[in-house]
């Protein structure tokens, strides 16, 4: 939904943010670890895709190929041009996590051309990393980017837990014209408005267009439930921790006549399948 209203949004980050992208890396980490083995065949000669990503696959993996929906595991090298290595997991020693939707195009497109268990390398120019904006010291404005990586492991991104047998099929209709049903009773407490709140969720529209999904990007994410849309709100305060609820959420206690971005249409009616994971 881009839910910057609802103050939980995603954050389509600088690749490496999260690892240190701009921390100097001039001293090696006591525990530093080498890229493991290429296969005596890999190409020497980069293929060049349609968007202008180039790429060899060194080491063929015998595990399936990512999608750009997954959360994958990885050790990697990054440098420039001027072979300047500007990050390293190895030099850290110990591999990354994170969904592959939400990093640099490049490493979105690239990663889904090897299998897990393998290595490729790549060749990422400016308008795939970070373009004329850099990334803060080290990555220079308009900079091809250079990456060794493996892709040690592919998570896929989780589904729904199980519905409770007896789960209503009608929903029940508050005051405020909040429509809801609980999926599946929950064995805690319910949490007031107060609290903050961690979920999985989906959220789609009348014509079932998924507008934003925490399923999809691999990660549970936590929010004070006094800050955010007025149906959450109300509707998360009926369903007990460990539960899971649909809620049917009316314009009014939504988003209203001015919509979310370009994701929500201006009075659209919200549909969300939340499933309450902790009260904190």
């Amino acid at each position: 939904m881009t839910f910057n209203h609802l103050r939980f949004n995603l954050l389509v980050v600088a690749l490496f943010a999260m690892s240190g992208c701009n921390s100097p890396m001039s001293n090696a980490a006591e525990d530093e670890v080498k890229p493991g083995p290429q296969d005596e065949n890999a190409p020497e000669e980069f293929t060049t895709t349609e968007s202008g990503l180039k790429y060899r696959v060194l080491r063929k993996g015998e595990g399936q190929l990512p999608k750009a929906t997954d959360k994958v595991t990885v050790h990697y090298k990054g440098w420039l041009d001027d072979e300047t290595v500007f990050d390293s997991s190895y030099q850290r020693g110990e591999t990354i996590s994170f969904p592959l939707n939400g990093v640099i195009k490049g490493w979105t497109e690239g990663m889904q051309l090897v299998g897990e268990g393998g290595m490729i390398e790549l060749e990422i120019p400016s308008e795939l990393g970070y373009g004329a904006r850099g990334a803060g010291k080290s990555v220079p404005p308009n900079a091809t980017l250079h990456f060794l990586v493996e892709l040690k492991k592919v998570i896929p991104p989780p589904e729904p837990g199980p519905v409770d047998p007896d789960a209503p099929e009608e929903f029940t209709t508050t005051q405020s014209g909040l429509k809801y049903r609980v999926r599946r009773k929950g064995n805690g407490q319910q949490p007031k408005a107060t609290n903050t709140v961690t979920v999985h969720y989906k959220g789609w529209l009348d014509d079932e267009t998924v507008f934003d999904s925490s399923y999809k990007r691999g990660d549970t994410i936590s929010f004070p439930l006094n800050g955010v849309i007025k149906g959450w709100t109300e509707g998360m305060q009926l369903v007990s921790e460990g539960g899971m609820i649909e809620l049917e959420i009316p314009s009014e206690l939504g988003y209203g006549a001015q919509g979310a971005g370009g994701s929500v249409p201006p009075n659209a009616t919200l549909h969300f399948l939340v499933e309450l994971v902790e009260i904190k």
